[in-house]
């Protein structure tokens, strides 16, 4: 297991993340994810913490909260170290049934910071993070909240999960205006087979100094190498056969999927480690959010972080998954080539 500094911080995180979105049993949009109860559950962090894994991440919307109580509880029974565990936590989704119980506004945002730790039985989360965009809230609502919740101790760090681009810098440039504690890390989707964050999330994360939590390392189950082609999408077993998330195109994915099929067989692992190698490999990520229902699966994804892959297999696996050219970027490069052609190559030792 190697270990990142997250974003421009001093915060050192595992490159791989226990995703705790499988903690719980409540029944609800993401049911069919969820399932594992508290035994279950603590036997997944002992065996991530064993592993090397030193960072958790969850959600209070997760099963309803249950997976924060689960992660607080496994905590505890192992007598795991508060010093020895990176803990996140996220809030922005629907929580109750009044008016106030979902989005960025102050008055949610504070009172889930406090619900969370409760059921986390911490006094405070290493990263809090905005779980999603909120039209109906400014954003400077949504981060003098979480500034305040910095300065009374109860977060270390902020983060945000799922916003664009332009939301993400602006909301940079009003923080730093302010004073306000900045956002360290973004939590978004990224796979060999679903690239779009590198138009334009990942070029900024890189100029501004944001590290990348990756979720859905597999596309739901997808590029675990467990599902074949049909005339009508994908089949086999696992969740993504009833609950076709996130999207993917699967012309594209499936002559991926054969390419890391093969480098798996000559290496004897799973292609799910192929793909969770390849985001290892990617400069833009600080960690990998994996997550698990089963030993077995947890150790698969544990399996990832020795594997290595050739300069011809990343070629291939780069060639095979490329995005296809959009505006601007195609100006872009076309461009910059005008300035490249006047400058000099650097001198490099011999």
């Amino acid at each position: 297991m190697r270990y990142n500094r997250l974003g421009q911080t001093g915060l050192t995180v595992s490159e791989l993340c226990l995703g705790a979105m499988t903690f719980g049993t409540n029944e609800g949009r993401w049911g069919s994810i969820t399932g594992l109860d508290q035994d279950g559950a603590t036997a997944l962090v002992k065996q991530a913490v064993d592993g090397g894994i030193n960072f958790i991440d969850t959600a209070n919307v997760y099963s309803e909260g249950q997976s924060e109580q689960m992660v607080g509880g496994a905590l505890k029974a192992l007598g795991i170290a508060r010093k020895d565990i990176v803990v996140a936590t996220k809030a922005m989704g629907t929580m109750g049934e009044g008016p106030n119980d979902a989005g960025t506004g102050r008055k949610h945002m504070l009172d889930q910071i406090d619900a969370s730790l409760k059921r986390l039985q911490l006094d405070h989360v290493d990263l809090y993070q905005i779980h999603g965009w909120d039209p109906a809230t400014p954003i400077e609502e949504a981060l003098e909240a979480l500034n305040d919740i910095v300065r009374s101790g109860r977060a270390r760090y902020v983060g945000v999960s799922n916003w664009a681009a332009w939301q993400i810098v602006k909301a940079l440039g009003i923080a730093e205006r302010r004073g306000w504690a900045k956002f360290i890390s973004l939590q978004a989707y990224y796979t060999v087979a679903g690239r779009d964050l590198e138009r334009e999330l990942a070029p900024m994360l890189q100029a501004e100094g944001l590290g990348l939590m990756v979720w859905s390392p597999l596309a739901g189950g997808l590029l675990s190498g467990k599902y074949s082609r049909t005339d009508d999408g994908a089949e086999g077993e696992g969740r993504r056969a009833s609950f076709d998330f996130p999207p993917v195109d699967l012309d594209r994915a499936f002559p991926i999927i054969d390419a890391m099929r093969r480098m798996a067989e000559d290496r004897g692992v799973s292609v799910a480690s192929i793909a969770l190698a390849w985001l290892l490999y990617q400069p833009v990520v600080s960690t990998v959010i994996v997550g698990a229902k089963r030993a077995d699966q947890l150790a698969d994804n544990l399996a990832a972080v020795d594997v290595e892959l050739s300069r011809a297999e990343m070629d291939e696996l780069g060639r095979l998954s490329a995005l296809p050219a959009e505006y601007p970027g195609w100006m872009i490069d076309l461009q910059k080539n005008y300035v490249a052609s006047k400058m000099s190559e650097r001198r490099q030792p011999k």
